[in-house]
């Protein structure tokens, strides 16, 4: 027997400490050191080989051929989206998401889709292969040509895996693989490390894209440590609420294409299917003008969209007015009403605040701040926005608008679904006409006031 070496890791940053702290050194989290257990010298010698598997050679950078990589569609174009256009050979994809918010559902169904040309392998340590039979069968899609193996041991998934040599893998969960050269439980940090480094140098040795489905923390973040999400190639979160009909996913890091790209599913009794339109799907549909409401041209990856704004501002009751953001930043709130105040001559000291993104959709870009601070403007005094109206841009602390990215084709979204006027920076005014669309550019926050109020009155 080996001598056993007793060690903690980090479950935030991945750092290892040779004893416990309740602060971690590296990153100062608190209470996320965790044992780890392994032996002190491997049995047999190294078994950490090259990503390539054969000994690596230093060359220059200028003679290295690069070439554009291709795509493996999945048959799911929501998902290829966010993917960047599909499946990249020998790619990591690690995928979380609340339980039952939909991963194995999509997955069983991107794999499906693919067998029709090329084999795939779904592997699975959570359920039954009965289980996985019933899901196909109640979602329809043709298992006939998907190879299924459920087995949790690391060692035999490698073995399956070099000898089917599949198109793609799935792997159904990270966590509940083990592995037979560490002491750990499966599930724990270190095992969750260890197997995930030796699936990461399999695919890359192999060229098999494996896809690694990871559970999360309460709190929404992947379970183990922040190092597993630096080992993939691309890391892909569920978002939304598991009670609605609707899914997002969102792409957080890509090595093979754009981050923050976002995929918009519906859940049906048939599975996931992507929304073709959904634009529509953030905006309400209201029977008449109410206030409070502004809508916002965003940019997610290289994918416009429109989400309407609501903003709630009613006479506080307790000394410390509240303050809630839902979907938004809500640090940004409270600046955006200091600004308001400063530079505006807006007072909402006396005020609740709520504000909130429709559809269960993140908004984590500044150019949210002028449509929070209008709709905040019109729930205040009660009065709606001018009809057909939609904005974006980014506030500072002077008082500015500053420009946000991708202008042009935030308006023309909102052009092609109809909306007449649009709020924005002025280095976002286009300089050729938008058809049906009138672009208002301001470069102060007191100008976009002023403008609404003009155009209220021109509608009035």
């Amino acid at each position: 027997m080996s001598k056993v070496k007793t060690q903690y890791v980090c479950q935030a940053c991945g750092d290892i400490s040779p004893k416990w702290h309740g602060q971690c050194p590296s990153c100062q989290e608190w209470n996320t050191l965790e044992q780890m257990v392994r032996p002190a010298a491997m049995p047999g010698g190294d078994r950490y080989t090259s990503m390539t598997g054969v000994q690596a050679q230093v060359q220059k950078l200028s003679d290295v051929q690069a070439r554009e990589l291709p795509r493996m569609p999945t048959g799911i174009a929501e998902f290829d989206r966010v993917l960047g256009g599909g499946l990249v050979r020998g790619a990591v994809v690690l995928i979380g998401g609340d339980p039952g918010i939909g991963k194995s559902t999509l997955l069983l169904q991107a794999l499906a889709s693919v067998s029709r040309a090329q084999r795939v392998l779904y592997v699975t340590g959570e359920e039954s292969a009965e289980q996985v039979a019933l899901r196909a069968q109640r979602l329809g899609v043709d298992g006939a040509a998907v190879d299924l193996l459920v087995e949790i041991r690391l060692e035999l998934i490698e073995d399956q895996l070099r000898k089917t040599q599949p198109a793609v893998a799935v792997i159904d969960s990270i966590q509940t693989v083990y592995s037979a050269q560490s002491n750990s439980a499966p599930g724990s940090v270190s095992q969750v490390r260890e197997c995930a480094a030796q699936l990461t140098r399999l695919a890359k040795q192999t060229g098999v894209p494996i896809v690694m489905i990871g559970h999360v923390t309460k709190d929404g973040t992947l379970a183990g440590p922040r190092v597993l999400e630096h080992m993939v190639d691309t890391v892909l979160y569920f978002e939304g609420d598991s009670h609605s009909s609707f899914r997002l996913i969102r792409a957080f890091k890509n090595r093979f294409g754009a981050v923050n790209e976002l995929g918009v599913f519906a859940m049906t009794d048939r599975g996931l299917r992507g929304v073709a339109n959904p634009s529509a799907l953030f905006l309400s549909q209201h029977s008449r003008d109410v206030s409070g409401s502004c809508v916002m041209a965003t940019q997610e990856g290289t994918r416009p969209l429109l989400v309407e704004i609501q903003a709630l501002v009613d006479t506080a009751y307790v000394p410390n007015p509240r303050r809630l953001a839902l979907g938004l930043e809500g640090h940004r709130l409270a600046m955006l009403l200091a600004v308001l105040h400063r530079h505006a001559a807006v007072a909402t000291a006396d005020k609740d605040v709520f504000v909130n993104a429709v559809g269960g959709v993140r908004i984590t870009e500044p150019g949210a701040d002028l449509p929070i601070l209008l709709a905040i403007l019109s729930s205040l005094q009660d009065k709606p926005l001018p009809v057909g109206l939609v904005s974006f841009g980014e506030i500072g602390l002077a008082g500015e608008v500053r420009p946000a990215v991708r202008g042009q084709e935030r308006l023309r979204e909102a052009a092609k679904l109809g909306f007449s006027v649009a709020i924005v920076p002025a280095a976002n005014a286009p300089k050729q006409a938008i058809e049906g669309l009138r672009v208002i550019g301001v470069n102060r926050l007191q100008e976009a006031i002023e403008a609404v109020l003009n155009l209220a009155n021109q509608q009035g």
